[in-house]
């Protein structure tokens, strides 16, 4: 895909839902009197590669590494073991499988959109036990960290490898995974809320992603139906 100007490509809906994506998350940041700036810069981030992810754009994939990055700091400061191990050890490396498989596969030659793809029955079985496994061996895990919200940590775990794993084969159904994971993460860092008000901007950030999630379900459905409708253009 040749390099471009990625905003471009971003309809009047999208804008407004970026936007007011973003006023959500700075508006709960400075109504929490927050100082952690830390949270609101990987909130942001956050947001702004769903856009791009929702249109089929390795542009969000890119913006999605720097995320997962800050997204693990954040988690580190927290003592939220598991989401730091899960971004550095497991969303890191897909999102840059990912951003391959979506950049080898491109809708049309030149364009800016990943083709849509599916999951072959074998391939699907490999995942439920994969995440079964992943998540098994990740409870025992986290425990010996002492990870706070143990059950809940263990729960985005196997709900992240489903969404991840999904979203290397460019199917759909890998944002209807993460809007699952969005719902496990809003919980999560609700219970941080509990201990400090600062984390109030990360469950508006996870609200927004869940919003922003299930926009992307919705936008990768329609896109998979109209690339079949014309083969002669993928």
């Amino acid at each position: 895909m040749k390099l471009r100007n990625p905003f471009k490509s971003l309809t009047k809906f999208e804008w407004a839902l970026w936007i007011c994506s973003l006023a959500a998350v700075i508006i709960s940041f400075f109504a929490a009197r927050n100082t952690d700036y830390a949270t609101l810069a990987v909130s942001l981030i956050g947001v702004t590669s769903l856009i791009f992810a929702a249109k089929g754009d390795p542009f969000g994939l890119m913006i999605m590494l720097v995320f997962s990055l800050t997204y693990a700091f954040v988690s580190y400061c927290f003592g939220y073991y598991g989401e730091m191990i899960i971004y550095l050890c497991m969303q890191l490396p897909v999102c840059i499988t990912s951003l391959v498989s979506w950049l080898k596969h491109p809708a049309k030659e030149g364009g800016g959109e990943a083709k849509v793809g599916s999951l072959p029955p074998k391939y699907a079985v490999v995942m439920c036990v994969l995440a079964a496994a992943v998540t098994t061996a990740f409870y025992f895990i986290l425990r010996a960290f002492n990870t706070a919200n143990l059950i809940v940590s263990t729960l985005s775990v196997g709900t992240s490898f489903i969404a991840l794993y999904l979203m290397v084969f460019r199917v759909p159904a890998y944002a209807a995974a993460f809007t699952l994971n969005d719902i496990v993460l809003i919980v999560l860092w609700s219970f941080a809320c509990v201990q400090s008000l600062n984390y109030i901007p990360m469950v508006v950030c996870f609200t927004v992603f869940l919003i922003n999630d299930i926009y992307g379900f919705i936008s990768w459905t329609r896109r998979k139906k109209k690339q079949n409708e014309k083969p002669s253009e993928e």
